[in-house]
This record gives structure tokens, sequence and C-alpha cells, in this order.
């Protein structure tokens, strides 16, 4: 007999490759432009790049003991707050000591560039000064959100990262073993969020529709205690309106089934958007497990199957419409981290259970068996090259796996698979089903594998539906969208400051255009605009009415 399936949610989640990401920040600026290019936040990054190893930012957030963030496993099997619970927050509701600081961030800054014009002739050229943000008074730099970019292999900075400390020996920054690679992080969602936990006020929300973690600036009272609690550190305080700010998951966009803005603008298309179904009741045992190294099956364990029918009735029966089902039945994040399990959480033993999942990178072994004399993308090779990798499996598994390998070995295993069995079936050679076998798979996975890693299309890699009660006939009536924190006198009501820290209202996103320009990248037909053309998103087919002045006609020719 089946087992009883609990109460069912959705969650909108999100995987991203590691492989694939350039550490080029694009997602960084875009984000930072759409959210935080406001007063108050210049120092805040809802989506920044690490580079690993690395003191991340804030400095050293992975730090629990120094910290406090997430979640601690009591004596008796139940779940308890680092930070402690509702008496010791009282206690220190006015003074909370657990909080990094502006330097642990960094300390804003823009250029005085005003004086390159407006210096008086002399024989020294002007500079343009560095001038902090926060204050407007000349400061030096000496830390920064990206500061260790691209210089994980020094030991000067490498050896502050809170993992590197805790691995030893087993890490080290000789120059024939150095490594590095990026990490981009947001906030995780998760199911069981420690910062929601931490509010005293409630302000913090986890919304019921799609699991997007919200905080309601009217509720919001400035106690800072999700900023403690928060383990990834990213709930920030904006202070200038005495509020928390988060990551929102471009919530406005994802309810009319756009992609997030980091996902949008990701030069290396690495990041995939989807729909997991979950059993909510089985969140809070699978978060307390005794053992850390068990919380990854645990949370996969939530996870339900979109195509067992048993699930499907039960989404129903809970309220969950059949598009969100569909949806879930093709999401490349229930794709990637059940189905083929080659994506793993991000530190799984803060007990939160995130939902923004990584794929670990193998890139780095290809080159380095070539540079060897030996093929590259044998599979042999490949397979024997795992364990001595320039990114040491254990570096990686205190990232994604609270230290266990094995998950760890076993993905980057079946990447190399992929792989080899690719590469074979590229050159028309003779397939070898034991590459696969050797993974516990198929050839025929490996290849549905490499198509969504590899040739995956934005549909393939943005499965969003609509919004509880948006259908796409509201599509047309829906116009524009903006920053939900733009009400009057609110925080995103912006201005000039004197050094353009704010940039005033944020331009709004046309969701009508979008779909248009979707549906036209998309199809060999050209979208209807009805009536409407957008310059900026017009692909330069077919002739929209109203864009050209029409051909005058001779005399008894139809006009065109």
């Amino acid at each position: 007999m089946a087992a009883e399936i609990g109460r069912v949610m959705a969650q909108v989640a999100m995987v991203m490759n590691l492989d694939k990401c350039i550490g080029c920040h694009t997602c960084s600026v875009t984000c930072k432009q759409a959210w935080t290019n406001r007063g108050g936040v210049e120092y805040v990054w809802f989506n920044n790049v690490e580079t690993r190893p690395g003191q991340g930012y804030p400095r050293g957030y992975q730090d629990q003991e120094r910290w406090q963030g997430g979640w601690r496993r009591g004596r008796n099997g139940r779940l308890k707050l680092r930070a402690g619970g509702r008496w010791k927050k009282l206690a220190s509701i006015f003074a909370n000591p657990k909080l990094p600081s502006i330097q642990d961030y960094y300390e804003p800054w823009t250029y005085d560039y005003e004086n390159l014009i407006t210096a008086p002739l002399g024989d020294d050229i002007p500079v343009a000064r560095p001038r902090s943000l926060i204050s407007g008074e000349p400061m030096n730099i000496t830390w920064s959100a990206n500061w260790d970019d691209d210089l994980a292999g020094g030991e000067e900075l490498g050896s502050a990262d809170p993992i590197v400390r805790k691995l030893g020996e087993k890490v080290k920054f000789d120059f024939e073993q150095t490594f590095m690679f990026y990490l981009p992080r947001i906030c995780e969602h998760c199911l069981n969020p420690s910062c929601v936990a931490s509010c005293p006020s409630g302000a913090m929300y986890k919304r019921s529709e799609d699991g997007i973690v919200l905080v309601d600036q009217d509720a919001c009272r400035g106690w800072r205690m999700c900023v403690t609690g928060c383990p990834y550190k990213k709930v920030y305080f904006n202070h200038k309106t005495g509020k928390a700010e988060k990551c929102t998951l471009c919530y406005p966009r994802v309810e009319v089934g756009m992609p997030t803005v980091c996902s949008e603008t990701c030069v290396g298309r690495l990041r995939y958007l989807g729909v997991i179904l979950y059993d909510v009741e089985k969140v809070g045992a699978a978060a307390a497990v005794e053992d850390e190294r068990d919380l990854y099956e645990a949370q996969l364990d939530v996870f339900l199957d979109p195509d067992d029918e048993q699930v499907r009735r039960a989404a129903r029966r809970d309220g969950i419409p059949d598009r969100w089902i569909d949806a879930a039945s093709r999401s490349p994040v229930y794709t990637l981290a059940k189905r083929h399990r080659v994506a793993l959480p991000l530190h799984p033993e803060y007990r939160t259970m995130p939902m923004v999942w990584y794929i670990p990178p193998l890139s780095p072994v290809v080159d380095t068996l070539t540079s060897t004399g030996h093929d590259g993308e044998d599979a042999g090779n490949l397979f024997g090259a795992i364990e001595s990798l320039r990114i040491p499996v254990e570096y990686l598994a205190e990232l994604f796996t609270a230290g266990d390998p094995e998950p760890v070995t076993a993905t980057l295993r079946k990447l190399a698979a992929m792989r080899s069995h690719m590469r074979r079936v590229n050159l028309g050679e003779e397939q070898d089903e034991s590459i696969a076998a050797s993974v516990g798979c198929s050839g025929e996975d490996l290849e549905e594998l490499y198509r969504l890693l590899a040739l995956a299309k934005y549909d393939d890699r943005y499965v969003i539906p609509t919004a509880y009660g948006t259908d796409d006939a509201d599509r047309g009536v829906i116009e524009e969208l903006g920053c939900s924190l733009d009400f009057d006198g609110g925080p995103g009501m912006g201005g000039s400051g004197p050094f353009g820290e704010m940039s005033g209202i944020n331009p709004p996103a046309t969701v009508e255009n979008f779909h248009a320009l979707r549906d036209r990248q998309t199809s060999d037909a050209r979208g209807d605009l009805a009536g409407r053309v957008n310059l900026l998103n017009w692909d330069g087919n077919g002739r929209p009415e109203g864009m050209f002045p029409s051909k005058p006609t001779e005399p008894g020719e139809e006009a065109p």
C-alpha cells in the first residue's frame, strides 16, 4: 500500500550549474539595478557571486559558531534556533550582538566625478577620489562584496575561508594545487526558514502559494533578528527606512510566468527555474534528522513525484491548480535534483532545507587530463581523476552535503559519464552501455541530462506557471509591474542623491511586451501586439501596423 501523502504544497525553486558560471557578475548588476538601486541599501546585493575558496559576503558568513544562524538539533530531537528562543530574543531585543557590521559587508562608495569637471586648471591632473555613499566623506577602499574575485588561490585570502579552516591540511595553497570556482548566491527561500522563525513581529513570512519568503514592510519593526537568524546572511537592514529587505525571487515577474532578473540576464545560461511539489508535513522531521549527513537524502524524500497519479490527486485535493501540477511534471529543478540527482543543496547542515541547489563544477578535470597526454573525455580516465580533482571533493562536500563526499562523488561521476557517452554519440562511435550502467542509469538518461544541461532552450530552463487566478487571458489586462516597495513614501520611492546613490523609480517591466517578445522568439509567426509597438523589443520581423508610413498606392492598386 502506498504511503499516506500529507498536505501537498508547491515551491518555486532554482538550480545553478556551476560548470557554466564565468564570474561575470551580470546577474548581480542587473539584480542591483532592479531591486537595490536606492538609498539605504547601497551595500546590499540580493545576488552576489563569490570566488571559492574565499571569505564570502559578508565576510565569514558560513561561521555559524560566530553568527549563530540557522537551526540546531537539541538532545530531545527538536530543532532550536542557534541564536536562542523567544526569551533570549526578548532579553536582547534592543541590543542584538550577532549582526555583521558594515565592515563585514563593506562600506559602499562612489567617486567624486564632479571634481574631474570642476577642478581649476593646473599642472596636476584632477582625480576622482572615492567617497562613502553612507557619510559622503572621502574614504579609503579596503573591502567590497567581490573583493576575493579571482584571488581564491592565494593563502592570504583563501585561508580565511571558514571551510578551509575546517578542513585543515586537506586544502593546501601550493601553486600547483591552486583551484577556484564561482558560487552565485541568492536567498534560498527555504522550506524551513530560520529567518521567519526569528522575526518577533511576524513580518517575515513564506507564501503558501509558491514558497517565496518575503518581508511585510508595514509589519517590520526593524528588530533585525531575521538578519541573525539567516545562516546565509541574505536578509539585510535598510538603514534609512529601518526595515529588513531581502531577495524576493522577483515574485512580480514569477507571478506572470517570467523568470527572475538574475536568470533572464545570466550570460552562461546556468540557472533553471521550476516548481517542486512537496509534503509539508514531512519537513519538520526531515530537518531534524540526527545525522547532518542524512539531511540531503531527507530533503529529497520530502519532494513528491508530480507524475505519480496519487500525488496529483493529493495536490488537487489541496488546491493546487492543474497548470502548476503540469509545470511540476516538466520542472527542470525536479529533473536535476531528484530524477538525475546531480543538483545538491547549499549547506544542508543549517537545517533550513534550502531550495536553491547547485550542480558542482567538473570542468577543470578534462583540461588537466588532456595536458598530461591522456584522453580527457575517456570514461576510465575521468572516473579515476575525480578523486584527485584540483577542486577537492572534500571542499565541495562541506558546501553541499554537510561533509559527506559520497553524493558529491556520485554527482561528478554522472557528469563525467555524460561527457564520455556524448563524445561517443557525437563521433558516431559504438555506444558503450557500461558507461551509463556504472553510474546507475541508461544511455537515454545521460542524453536527456545532456540536452537539459547543454542544449536546453528558454522554455526548458524556465518552467514557471502563472500565479493562482492569473490565466493567459489575463496577460493582456496586466499592463506594467513596478518595484513592490514603490508605494507612496515607501523605500522604493527614489530621488537623486548627491553622489548618484539613488536613481529614482525603477523602470517597470512591461509584461504584455515580454510575452509578445517570447512568442516571436519561439514561433515562426509574428506575435500580435494588439496595436502597441515597443521599439526596444521589436526584433525586425514583419511590419507592425503604424511603425512605418503607408506606401502610396497607384490608381486602381490595392493598398498593402
